[in-house]
């Protein structure tokens, strides 16, 4: 069998028999991978500690016919135990590792695994509030997979900025003679914060209001789960996470 290297952080893990997991894991080079790791529930496994979500290892593995097999584990970055011991962390981390999932499921990309890995490393050491690292990275990550928001300049006709009202499904704000009837309308600052966020602008952000960081957060949530297509579960658990009523224009997607 073909024996192959790759850096990867774990996604999600599911039970596997009496002592195997099944480990999903985003690669530096070759995607989305699931691969068994045997043994891993063992007490005396070597490596199953490296093995959790939200960890990064040096991964060695043996190509097979379904499933590939975890031969050897390095750890990178042991973020799990200091993003699991906050719960602020933990629901916004696993918001994150659920939006790398769906958005790495047909095709690989290098820049989200290393964003992805970024805004772990960023929670595990507590740099900044985790709703404005996950909202940062939620919008980042639609970015690079090719759904920018503009929230300046109208998303409908580039009608130079700033506009105040927002439709998600449009791809963010929009000028009054794109806006339609009933379309929600933003205060300045929270237009503002989702700007900071989209540029990790970090002094802007943290500078922002309660108010305008929960407005905020319902917006990245609206833009976030229509670009998906369906739901995220994980923004269920989060702390705050306001509701968000989007205007709807046609029909969702299927």
């Amino acid at each position: 069998m073909p024996l192959y290297r790759d850096e990867a952080v774990v996604l999600r893990t599911h039970k596997l028999g009496e002592a195997d997991r099944i480990v999903t894991m985003l690669t530096r080079r070759n995607g989305k991978i699931r691969a068994v790791a045997k043994g891993v529930r063992r007490t005396g496994s070597k490596f199953g500690a490296r093995l959790e979500p939200f960890m990064v290892a040096d991964v060695q593995l043996y190509e097979g016919r379904t499933l590939d097999t975890i031969n050897q584990v390095e750890s990178l970055g042991a973020y799990g135990s200091d993003i699991a011991s906050d719960y602020g962390r933990y629901t916004a981390a696993n918001a994150m590792v659920e939006t790398a999932d769906r958005l790495t499921e047909s095709e690989s990309s290098l820049q989200q695994y290393l964003l992805l890995v970024g805004a772990l490393r960023s929670l595990s050491r507590g740099e900044h509030e985790p709703s404005l690292t996950l909202d940062s990275y939620l919008l980042r990550a639609l970015s690079i997979a090719g759904w920018a928001p503009s929230f300046y300049d109208c998303a409908r006709c580039g009608a130079p900025g700033p506009h105040g009202r927002i439709v998600v499904q449009v791809g963010g704000a929009v000028c009054p003679d794109c806006a339609p009837p009933g379309a929600p309308s933003l205060q300045p600052d929270t237009i503002e914060l989702l700007i900071a966020l989209l540029a990790g602008r970090w002094d802007m952000a943290e500078s922002a209001t309660g108010l305008a960081r929960d407005r905020a957060s319902a917006v990245v949530a609206a833009y976030t789960q229509w670009h998906l297509e369906r739901g995220l579960r994980s923004l269920a658990h989060l702390d705050k996470r306001k509701p968000f009523t989007p205007r709807i224009e046609g029909n969702p997607p299927a």
